[in-house]
């Protein structure tokens, strides 16, 4: 039986509906990657190198993990709708920032800025777990990422469709009007889910050390983070490895490119159904598994000889399957650990999986050179998959010898 409570659409004296925390999660993913279309024509615009726009990507991802440490402890202690509210505002008033200036350091700033969207999606994360048990937490947050999911694989096209059509800036415009979408859908729906904590802000922040002492939390976010790490490291690479070893132009590379995604889409409907009957533990080790026999697979069909572009790609849509299966599932156990925590928790797990990630992503492209072939970021993607594993095992047999402590 359920122990979800009631749910009004646009009433804010009950949580919010599932749609709102889609929405919440999937702008936060859309201004990611929206305008990446666009990057040639604004560094024209701009007057500057390439390399400076690429910057624009980097920032955010850097400001969006240490914001992430700091949302959670103040969520916890304001609540969660005062955070999300005033986040959706900043980032509404950095987007128009970004269409307005000329300069590209004043553009850089701004985009900086821009990364406060994610506290709609962090805390989507949490208002889950406010609401709904361990198990059932896992099965909703693979509905809100399955929704979210959709918005990597279609928002580059938007954002090449909306130059073309108009201008770089239309898709910041867009950008903006779906923040005050967004602000006018929490306004009537999202319902304070949260207990207020009755610490100050620096007492909050000092409740890290529970989380930081916690194995059960460093083995969810551990296998989150190297679940995650596999797909960081292909979006590192993958370009490298399309381009110059099977020679794709940028179509072809377009459409290769979002394998993982429908992998991902089908993990997190797996995910919402099957989480709150399997249990988290479960579902977590069957995600980690799958990217580790995908990459295995892969590896050995270049060993053999038959390495191809549709080997290669096709055999990332485990890594997207997997990471559908695992993500949710240890986002629901690292918030459950200290369930008055929820919104830390989710704070700081996202930073280790952003920060992790971004390392293993630059790690990825580093590794890669004319010569070396794919070889690099397959066996770096094996390496974190198999990391992945190793945490979530580790986090079973400590649950398990605690369930024996307890019967003795």
């Amino acid at each position: 039986m359920s122990d979800r409570p009631e749910v009004r659409f646009l009433d804010r004296t009950t949580p919010p509906h599932i749609a709102t925390l889609v929405f919440m999660a999937g702008l936060s993913a859309l201004a990611m990657n929206i305008f990446l279309p666009s990057l040639p024509a604004m560094t024209a615009y701009f007057d500057t190198e390439y390399r400076m726009m690429q910057l624009s990507v980097a920032v955010y991802l850097a400001v969006n993990a240490v914001m992430q440490i700091v949302i959670g402890p103040m969520s916890d202690k304001f609540g969660r709708r005062p955070v999300v509210l005033s986040g959706i505002v900043l980032f509404c008033l950095a987007t128009l920032g970004c269409v307005f200036v000329t300069d590209v350091y004043a553009f850089l700033f701004f985009r900086m800025c821009q990364a406060v969207i994610v506290t709609s999606m962090v805390l989507s994360r949490a208002i889950v777990r406010d609401i709904v048990p361990q198990n059932e937490a896992a099965s909703m947050i693979g509905y809100v990422t399955m929704g979210m999911a959709v918005v990597p694989m279609i928002g580059p096209a938007i954002g090449g469709i909306l130059e073309e059509l108009m201008n770089w800036q239309a898709n910041f415009w867009l950008l903006f009007l779906l923040g005050v979408g967004l602000y006018w859908i929490c306004w009537r729906d999202l319902g304070e889910t949260a207990q207020r904590s009755g610490l100050t802000l620096g007492q909050q922040f000092r409740e890290y050390p529970e989380l930081f002492l916690s194995p059960r939390f460093w083995g969810y976010a551990l296998a989150a983070c190297f679940s995650a790490g596999a797909f960081f490291s292909y979006l590192g690479g993958a370009p490298f490895v399309g381009s110059e070893v099977f020679g794709l132009d940028a179509s072809e590379l377009g459409l290769y490119f979002g394998a993982p995604a429908v992998g991902y889409f089908l993990g997190n409907w797996l995910s919402g159904r099957y989480s709150v009957r399997i249990g988290v533990n479960p579902m977590v080790l069957a995600g980690s598994i799958i990217i580790t026999l995908g990459m295995v697979l892969s590896i050995l069909l270049f060993w053999a000889g038959h390495g191809t572009a549709l080997t290669f790609f096709g055999f990332m849509s485990f890594v997207g399957l997997g990471n559908g299966l695992a993500m949710p599932n240890a986002t629901a156990g690292m918030l459950s650990v200290r369930p008055h925590l929820a919104g830390t928790a989710s704070g700081l797990g996202g930073a280790i999986m952003i920060g992790g990630g971004a390392a293993l992503s630059a790690l990825a492209g580093a590794l890669l050179a004319p010569g070396t072939g794919a070889w690099p970021l397959l066996w770096l993607m094996l390496f974190t998959s198999v990391l992945s594993v190793i945490a979530i095992v580790l986090v079973i047999r400590r649950e398990a010898r605690l369930r024996g402590l307890d019967l003795a």
